[in-house]
């Protein structure tokens, strides 16, 4: 299994050199996988998850992106960790074994997490909203003025704090079962906006005490 940031080179399509591409084909049905709420339309409720989505959308092509909404909403993805710093899945394509998918991303420092959480608890509507499970808009403000991100900004491919990887075939990333799981990240994001920063190495209870102590 190559490491999460790791793929064969592609040009600027997405195509692999010699123009080889997998076939389509379909997948195995399963049942018990994680299944999105969503069964039509966008996916992701909350001003935040909408944000994580973005990353995924302005980097993947719209028919991998399609595919990738299908497998969420039929239950494709058979299991989903948030650790911090590592999203690991487990998704079931065509093939008998279900593909590996990993996403990670940098796990703030302590420090760096010392000085966020000084710029946040300056403003009392953050702790207010976070702890009625509201995620304020200008929480990124916070982020920024450590000259850091909550979330990794969007471009032609994932950024490199953020990066993915999948042990199917598909060349190109992110591929259909990668995501699948970005959009299953957003719904969970939407249930629990913790999660964000849990996966950036600040779990809530450590989170929120750190704020009412300042």
């Amino acid at each position: 299994m190559p490491g999460p940031s790791s793929r064969r080179p592609s040009d600027r399509s997405g195509r692999p050199p010699g123009g080889w591409w997998p076939p389509a084909s379909k997948p195995i049905r399963v049942e018990g996988g994680v299944t999105a709420r969503s069964t039509r339309g966008q996916i992701g409720d909350t001003w935040w998850s909408q944000r994580f989505i973005a990353v995924l959308e302005a980097s993947a092509i719209g028919g991998r992106l399609q595919r990738g909404r299908r497998y969420a909403r039929t239950g494709q993805v058979l299991s989903l960790e948030i650790v911090p710093g590592q999203v690991r899945a487990s998704v079931q394509g065509s093939r008998p074994k279900p593909y590996r998918v990993f996403i990670e991303t940098d796990v703030l420092t302590d420090s760096e997490w010392d000085s966020i959480e000084d710029v946040m608890a300056s403003r009392a509507v953050f702790l207010a909203k976070l702890l009625t499970g509201e995620m304020p808009e200008e929480i990124e403000e916070a982020f920024v003025e450590c000259s850091t991100t909550l979330f990794p900004a969007p471009g032609d491919d994932l950024d490199d704090d953020l990066v993915s990887a999948c042990s199917c075939p598909d060349w190109e990333n992110p591929c259909k079962h990668v995501a699948a799981v970005f959009y299953l990240m957003a719904e969970a994001f939407d249930r629990d906006p913790f999660l964000i920063f849990a996966w950036r190495g600040r779990d809530k209870e450590r989170l929120l005490a750190d704020l009412r102590a300042r």
